[in-house]
């Protein structure tokens, strides 16, 4: 699916303003994904962990989950393992710096919608948390 800034409007503007998190420990990469998404008409909100993620009860609002695989404290296999016991259906998409197929594996296995390995291109992102947030407003839907 191509990515165009017309679409991403029209689905913002359909679900009142959907919220990407991205949860990274790494802040470069945060303040990167964030101006990427941003810049698209995407409201961004970024997290150093999955704790704070949690404590400030993210996964209760509408939108979706940039995830990094290995942090310290909860990594993000283990945050999305928490989200699926909860019964949150919070699309997650995750970006590792790691090439890991058991990783991997384990978090398509799970529901996620994506597996990007760092470097990635700026267009597979945003393709992914298109289809990520059009998830999220079928889930709400339904």
């Amino acid at each position: 699916m191509a990515y165009s800034n017309t679409s991403i409007y029209k689905l913002g503007a359909d679900m009142k303003r959907p919220v990407v998190f991205v949860v990274d420990d790494d802040e470069s990469v945060c303040k990167a994904l964030k101006r990427l998404i941003k810049s698209v008409g995407i409201k961004a909100r970024t997290l150093s962990s999955a704790e704070e993620f949690l404590n400030q009860g993210c996964q209760n609002v509408q939108g979706c989950l940039i995830l990094d695989v290995r942090m310290p404290g909860i990594s993000g296999l283990e945050l999305q393992e928490k989200l699926v016991g909860s019964g949150s259906i919070m699309p997650i998409i995750f970006v590792s710096a790691h090439e890991d197929t058991k990783a991997r594996e384990q978090a398509m296995k799970a529901g996620a919608v994506a597996f990007l390995q760092k470097p990635f291109e700026d267009q597979k992102l945003l393709n992914a948390v298109y289809s990520a947030l059009k998830e999220s407003q079928n889930d709400k839907a339904q």
